[in-house]
């Protein structure tokens, strides 16, 4: 398969023809442009550009590209879509994707939106999946699956199952329940095929089957189909009774938006922002970290403070050169600790008590600090420095990584196990809380050791 290339001919060849109305010739470059690529060429296009090729063509092709679109530009589109011409593009949908966007509407408009859609089943499925959570099962999962009776024969459950599969996708599992609607197994197709016409469901099917209950975090949903390799899973409620399913692709869809939620917060970027989002939104999203990080500063100002009487002595002033040098070291130290710390977490890595967790890396935190101490060290023989002076920063950068690399790996700890994402613990906050403490620890040995 050849990959697409997005280049600027192209965009502006498209550009022209849409200035010019040249709607067959439009139709014909882009006949077969896979959805997703289309999305990428309205991205690039100006806002009524994009409106334009949305309405050229039918609800089939532009309900997939909408779903691929940049949520910025998505909400410029449909601002200039009725309710009624967003209803029809969403009748198109998966009810999952189609949930997704009616979520991004204004209250008021989405329910416009639901008012103008006449399938009364789908609207009732798409109100049913707004009521969950976006991050819960709930909110993962789509409401067309392929399932069977168990009192059906083999004869019903086929053609039962080929009317079901007019409106699904891909087939991944045909799910068995009860009279009640309740989960109690899966159907292998092999055996549905094989099998006699007469044969009850109740007589082939297989009891084992993976699920996960409605209010399931979306984390947790991911770990068990990584676990099981899974390309979909059952979702039930309370009672077993079957609601819906969640795809591999989903799953996929979650773990890319946590991941670049995660890596946001550790950067200390608050809230779902982008790029091209206003100055305001951009500033709201990373004022509050960077607040941290003054609150941060001005408490190493008043540490240093303390420090007054015994910086005034001309003979110590080379312990400046390297406070940077501590804070550094500290800041890093923290942020690798508690990254890793983050990472096991996330992954069910992170085994055993606190203590034995704090212990390891204590034992770890030695071994480096041991490392760069007698770096540091030569770097002193190196520049005839006081060997006194060498020694007590050596010595800090021992403590001083001790001290951060504790810090890094409790923290996110302690967060986790009171319900609180530990990713906050990776950005400003556990920089900015080390830098105090090694600047403390730096001037503090040194006034022990070297008055």
């Amino acid at each position: 398969m050849v990959q697409f290339q997005l280049t600027d001919d192209l965009l502006e060849k498209i550009a022209v023809l849409i200035s010019a109305k040249k709607n067959s010739r439009l139709k014909k470059i882009v006949k077969d442009i896979h959805f997703a690529d289309m999305a990428d060429i309205i991205n690039s296009l100006n806002e009524d550009q994009g409106i334009y090729l949305i309405k050229l063509f039918d609800s089939e092709k532009t309900s997939d590209i909408l779903t691929e679109l940049d949520e910025n530009v998505r909400e410029k589109i449909f601002k200039a879509l009725s309710a009624k011409e967003i209803a029809v593009e969403i009748k198109e949908l998966d009810s999952d994707d189609a949930a997704d966007i009616l979520g991004e509407l204004p209250e008021e408009r989405k329910d416009k939106v639901i008012s103008e859609i006449s399938d009364n089943d789908l609207a009732d499925d798409l109100m049913e999946l707004l009521s969950y959570e976006e991050d819960s099962a709930g909110g993962l999962m789509a409401k067309e699956l392929v399932k069977a009776n168990e009192n059906w024969t083999v004869l019903k459950s086929l053609r039962e199952i080929k009317k079901q599969g007019e409106n699904v996708t891909r087939v991944h599992s045909i799910y068995v329940i009860d009279d009640n609607d309740k989960l109690i197994g899966r159907l292998s197709l092999k055996d549905l095929i094989t099998s006699n016409s007469k044969n009850k469901i109740k007589d082939i099917f297989i009891p084992n089957v993976d699920s996960v209950n409605v209010n399931e975090k979306g984390e947790e949903v991911a770990k068990i189909m990584s676990k099981y390799d899974l390309e979909a899973i059952p979702v039930v409620d309370g009672k077993k009774q079957l609601l819906g399913r969640i795809t591999i692709d989903d799953i996929v869809d979650f773990i890319k938006d946590e991941a670049e939620e995660d890596y946001l917060i550790a950067a200390g970027v608050q809230g779902d922002v982008e790029a091209d989002d206003s100055i305001l939104e951009l500033t709201k999203a990373r004022l509050p970290w960077l607040f941290l990080g003054l609150i941060g500063g001005l408490g190493s100002v008043f540490i240093l403070e303390g420090f007054e009487e015994f910086m005034n002595d001309p003979s110590y002033k080379a312990l400046f050169f390297f406070t940077p040098l501590i804070a550094a070291m500290a800041g890093n130290v923290g942020v690798q600790s508690s990254a890793i710390i983050v990472q096991g977490l996330a992954n069910d890595l992170v085994k055993g008590n606190v203590l034995k967790r704090l212990l390891k890396e204590l034992g770890l935190s030695l071994i480096n600090g041991l490392i760069f101490g007698l770096l540091t060290i030569l770097f002193g023989f190196s520049i005839n420095q006081p060997f006194e002076l060498s020694l007590v920063i050596s010595l800090s950068m021992l403590c001083v990584i001790i001290v951060a690399a504790l810090i890094g790996t409790s923290v996110p700890i302690i967060l986790d196990k009171k319900g609180i994402d530990p990713a906050i613990a990776t950005g400003p906050f556990i920089t900015t809380s080390n830098d105090i403490f090694g600047i403390f620890l730096f001037f503090y040995i040194a006034k022990i050791f070297l008055l």
